[in-house]
């Protein structure tokens, strides 16, 4: 967790997140829903803010995940 410290975390919220990879609402909640057709089992999870029902996205999951994206693509397995 010291490690975690040392670099500083960001939080994202949903809006942030659609913006940032250019999706909707809708589909990243079908990401995230393991019931979804749409499901994306590698797609990061959101995490609790506050105790209540605030969520948000931890940027360097997100960052990795679009790099993930980005390398497969390339690759040829998007």
């Amino acid at each position: 967790m010291d490690h975690l410290l040392q670099n500083r975390i960001t939080i994202i919220r949903r809006r942030q997140l659609e913006s940032r990879i250019a999706v909707s609402r809708s589909t990243i909640y079908d990401w995230i829903n393991p019931r979804s057709p749409r499901y994306k089992p590698d797609f990061p999870k959101p995490i609790s803010i506050g105790g209540g029902a605030a969520v948000g996205w931890v940027a360097s999951e997100v960052d990795q995940w679009l790099a993930d994206q980005i390398a497969a693509s390339r690759r040829g397995v998007a």
